[in-house]
């Protein structure tokens, strides 16, 4: 039965000889960069980009890197970005250009060392979420392996005054001023005092933005943490290692809850962990994680307090015989997003993008295949640790595309609609279609049921897969799609890339 409020599921419908809704594949173009190399620059360990994430109005965008440190970018076209809206409704031709610019950064972690297990804990920033605004001041979650701190960023005026009674310019060794007007500078005061005082007057003010840590949330996962996810309330949050998922209030910093513990007795029979955890976008009570025997459990916190028990679990049985010793590395999920409508969840394995409806827990109603080429050469990526790489995942705002990163720097965007055979393949430059290619020929596909799964994407690179030359020690994993535009950020190494996409001349309504 078909959900009125999902977007995804109305575009598919089949109508006459034609899809309702089947736009053309979307336009990619380079918007800007932040922190590109110069060619054969050597890039620090500590500016390479471990995670990035818009916020929900699409104003700012957060990066984290290998060295603790979280950047803020700002949004400086958002002012006439309605009226620009308006104008692309009546005149398709008219581009609009997405622009951001660094607003602030500040060290978020140090590395640390826990002598009681003796084990370094490096500063890595594993994950940032961005909170509910209040006041005008952008809050924000981000994690290492260990420690999770909230951080409050918010800008304050500082008044600038001139005419002052003192000459800061001239100096006298012994005789000091301290107090709010100059502190710890020398002035000199002429004989007999200052015949007259002058009021100080207010030239301008300078706008500083502070950085300040509200919360501490610390000791309360042995293992290290890969997930933390903001709940739809504004109130709590949830951190999940390897084994376990725990429930934090976002004012209390000394206390969580364990509401999921994978752990067995024996550490013999663990069989499968968490890879990943995340909310539902607008349902409190309900968050999925995933695992690394490429299962997704959908878990309603209403239920008891350890939930221990699964609401739905989402699993694509493999055919039989087709198991090899590379099956249960590739079909680990490495991670899962929620659709806004909160209908789907799309999940990244090593080899595939694969998109879950709610309603169906058998197999996945579509599944993309971003890099088949690489089938062959399983045994060199287990050999030099490739196969174990975590790619991220993103959805657009309206449900239509899917996004995921690849090797060279490539990324790979799909298109979710029914009779779309969009599949789009970007690299992380100046130039985004340098490498593009697109699959030449359509899927068979059938429309006696809208949940049939569908395969898409896998032969878009079989050509190149012989004479193409791919570098496995560039990877891109990290990336994020703006919440209402199509609008990509990309993480290459230390270098944000920010690409956007117009809606299509020919597109329909």
């Amino acid at each position: 039965m078909l959900r009125v409020g999902s977007n995804l599921f109305l575009k598919m419908i089949p109508h006459g000889n034609g899809i309702v809704g089947a736009p053309p594949p979307l336009e990619w173009k380079f918007s800007q960069v932040f922190g590109e190399r110069a060619a054969g620059e050597e890039v620090q360990e500590v500016d390479i980009i471990s995670a990035i994430e818009f916020d929900k109005s699409g104003e700012h965008l957060a990066t984290g890197d290998r060295g603790g440190r979280v950047v803020l970018f700002e949004r400086t076209d958002g002012k006439d970005h309605a009226f620009r809206k308006d104008k692309e409704k009546m005149d398709h031709a008219i581009a609009w250009h997405p622009e951001f610019r660094y607003k602030t950064e500040f060290q978020s972690h140090e590395p640390e060392f826990d002598y009681l297990k003796s084990l370094e804990i490096e500063e890595k920033i594993n994950k940032v979420r961005w909170c509910q605004t209040a006041n005008g001041a952008l809050f924000l979650l981000s994690t290492n392996d260990k420690t999770i701190k909230y951080w409050k960023v918010q800008e304050k005026k500082v008044k600038k005054i001139c005419d002052m009674n003192l000459d800061p310019s001239a100096s006298v060794g012994n005789r000091r001023l301290v107090g709010p007007i100059g502190v710890g500078t020398d002035f000199v005061f002429p004989p007999g005092g200052f015949p007259s005082l002058h009021l100080p007057v207010i030239i301008g003010h300078e706008t500083n933005l502070l950085p300040r840590c509200r919360r501490v949330y610390a000791h309360a996962h042995d293992y290290h943490i890969n997930s933390i996810s903001n709940n739809s309330d504004g109130e709590t949050f949830i951190s999940a290692d390897d084994l376990r998922i725990n429930l934090w209030n976002l004012e209390i910093c000394n206390q969580s809850f364990n509401i999921v513990d994978v752990k067995p007795v024996n550490m013999e029979d663990l069989t499968e962990v968490i890879t990943s955890a995340e909310f539902h976008p607008t349902h409190c009570n309900t968050l999925a994680y995933s695992s690394s025997k490429g299962t997704i459990r959908l878990i309603d916190m209403r239920q008891s307090a350890l939930c221990d028990t699964h609401a739905k679990l989402f699993e694509e049985h493999g055919t039989p015989g087709s198991r090899s010793f590379f099956t249960e590395i590739i079909t680990s999920i490495s991670d899962i997003k929620f659709g806004t409508d909160g209908r789907h969840i799309l999940s990244r394995d090593y080899m595939t993008l694969k998109l879950w409806d709610l309603n169906m827990e058998s197999r996945p109603v579509a599944t993309f295949q971003v890099h088949e080429y690489l089938r062959p050469k399983l045994c060199d990526l287990y050999e030099n640790d490739s196969i174990f790489d975590k790619f991220e995942c993103c959805l657009s705002g309206d449900g239509l595309h899917v996004a995921t990163g690849s090797y060279s720097n490539l990324f790979r965007v799909f298109g979710t609609v029914s009779g779309s055979n969009e599949a789009t393949t970007l690299e992380a430059s100046k130039n985004p279609n340098r490498r593009q290619a697109q699959t030449p020929t359509k899927p068979s596909r059938s429309f006696t049921s809208l949940t049939r799964s569908r395969r898409r994407g896998a032969d878009v690179l079989s050509a190149d897969a012989n004479g193409g030359v791919y570098d496995f020690s560039t990877k891109l994993l990290h990336l994020a799609w703006h919440p209402t535009s199509n609008v990509l950020a990309c993480a290459a190494a230390n270098s944000l890339y920010m690409y956007y996409a117009n809606v299509p001349q020919n597109d329909a309504q």
